[in-house]
């Protein structure tokens, strides 16, 4: 069986017994037109591909770092700075990129995403095909260094503009009583994409060399932004349909907030700050268990082991089992709230933190990374993919997912800084003891985010104009 069938077909029956499931479940019945269904699920499924091919050419470097560490290409603390970047690079951008979805659309904005991510990638290509054999010498290392570190920010930039233009044109598809479920299948979609990303491109750059983990994110990118020309529109009214209330934030506004006015408004609700506090946690956690284990493992001579080489195929499986979870319970135990879901979810955050810390050294750490992503994919899936709609509103949607998801990155941008400062490097990396630094900012960070998240067990948007 060819490995790309051989960690493709676990997914397809997953995905086929997680549809038969959610098909069975009770359904939220708003009395929506039947075509507006159908328009709508078309809408998503491009919408939702193409974000989700976002994230091939976003963890490809990452995918990769092992095998450029052990080539001699690029240093794990090199790969960690030129991340780190990114991921600052990214979380400010929504500062910008928030009010600009909001003001053109996330139609507008998922193409810019694409084509934007397409071309960096196609650049980052260009630059490794210069040392597909190795770095010759330190001007040329350096050479490469620096044209990632820009290509890859660039490319964080155009990034930034998926999660907002995503959310931004659901918010007006889908009623919030529909979120919940909305909100696992946007932790599916991350998963789909972070198994092409760490998986496909392990194969590309084995089979082939270090410029197809990029090329190939390119030319998909480029097909993804084709069919969402084509499909994707940002309300029902734009796809000729009738708009209806959504009972959200903004529910029954006609137009966006000044910027300054939604700034008041989300500054003055305790939830939003605590979302932010919740989710600059999840993009520690997020980072931290997917970025640092294939280093940490190759660096220990444990990537012969099932963890390592499906590390993508697990994250994926990790990722729908918790997208779908946590929002089947959403909608459908908790009444469409999201906090209870996140403070069990960060319940499992903190297990599997401590588990890594127990395991340190032991091929099983691994199967606590697993555990830990299908515990923070759902939380992102709960807060990112949907709470910022709720509280943000369809009209404001991208510039509270802005400001929420940027925490998010810059989250990440930390643990980027910490870990390249105080991971071990050459022979000390070699004892698991050097490692335990990891472990302990992990279950820290995990304790602070269970605490907020009890903070907003009850929180429920109010709906403008009293819908």
């Amino acid at each position: 069986m060819p490995p790309w069938l051989e960690k493709s077909y676990p997914i397809l029956l997953l995905l086929i017994a997680v549809a038969v499931v959610v098909s069975r479940l009770p359904k939220v019945d708003l009395g929506h037109d039947e075509r507006l269904k159908q328009r709508r699920r078309w809408n998503w499924i491009v919408l939702g591909l193409t974000y989700s091919m976002l994230y091939f050419g976003r963890y490809n470097l990452s995918a990769i770092a092992g095998e450029l560490d052990q080539a001699g290409v690029l240093s794990r603390r090199e790969f960690n700075e030129i991340d780190g970047i990114g991921l600052a690079v990214y979380g400010l951008a929504f500062l910008l990129n928030g009010p600009l979805t909001d003001r053109w659309g996330g139609r507008a904005t998922i193409l810019l995403a694409a084509g934007g991510s397409a071309v960096m990638n196609a650049g980052m290509a260009l630059a490794m095909a210069r040392h597909a054999g190795g770095v010759q010498d330190d001007a040329a290392h350096a050479t490469l260094k620096t044209a990632l570190v820009w290509l890859n920010a660039l490319n964080m930039y155009f990034q930034s503009f998926g999660a907002v233009s995503i959310v931004k044109v659901n918010a007006h598809w889908f009623h919030v009583r529909e979120r919940g479920v909305l909100g696992g299948l946007f932790g599916i979609l991350i998963s789909l994409g972070l198994y092409f990303s760490y998986d496909w491109s392990l194969l590309l750059a084995r089979g082939f060399d270090f410029v197809a983990p990029f090329w190939v994110p390119a030319a998909v990118l480029g097909v993804m932004f084709l069919a969402a020309l084509l499909v994707v529109r940002d309300s029902p009214a734009h796809a000729g349909l009738a708009d209806f209330a959504t009972g959200d934030a903004t529910s029954g506004q006609l137009h966006p907030d000044p910027l300054a006015v939604v700034l008041k408004k989300l500054l003055s609700q305790p939830v939003v700050w605590i979302l932010v506090a919740i989710e600059f946690c999840s993009g520690f956690l997020r980072q931290a268990a997917m970025k640092q284990f294939r280093p940490y493992a190759k660096t220990l001579e444990q990537d012969a082991t099932f963890v390592y080489e499906n590390w993508g195929m697990l994250l994926c499986v990790a990722g729908i089992l918790g997208g779908v979870f946590a929002g089947t319970i959403s909608d459908h135990v908790f009444g469409s709230r999201r906090g209870p879901v996140a403070s069990i979810l960060y319940a499992g955050l903190l297990v599997g933190s401590i588990g890594c810390w127990v395991l340190l050294g032991n091929p099983g750490v691994g199967w606590s990374i697993v555990f830990m992503s299908l515990c923070v994919i759902g939380v992102h899936g709960m807060l990112s993919g949907t709470a910022t709609a709720d509280f943000g509103g369809s009209k404001n949607a991208g510039v509270v997912t802005g400001i929420i998801d940027g925490f998010v990155y810059l989250g990440g941008a930390t643990q980027s800084a910490i870990f390249a400062a105080s991971l071990p490097t050459g022979d000390a990396a070699r004892d698991p003891a050097n490692w335990t630094v990891w472990p302990l900012w992990m279950t820290g960070i995990a304790l602070v985010g269970l605490v907020f998240c009890t903070r907003v067990w009850n929180a429920r948007p109010k709906a403008a104009g009293g819908h």
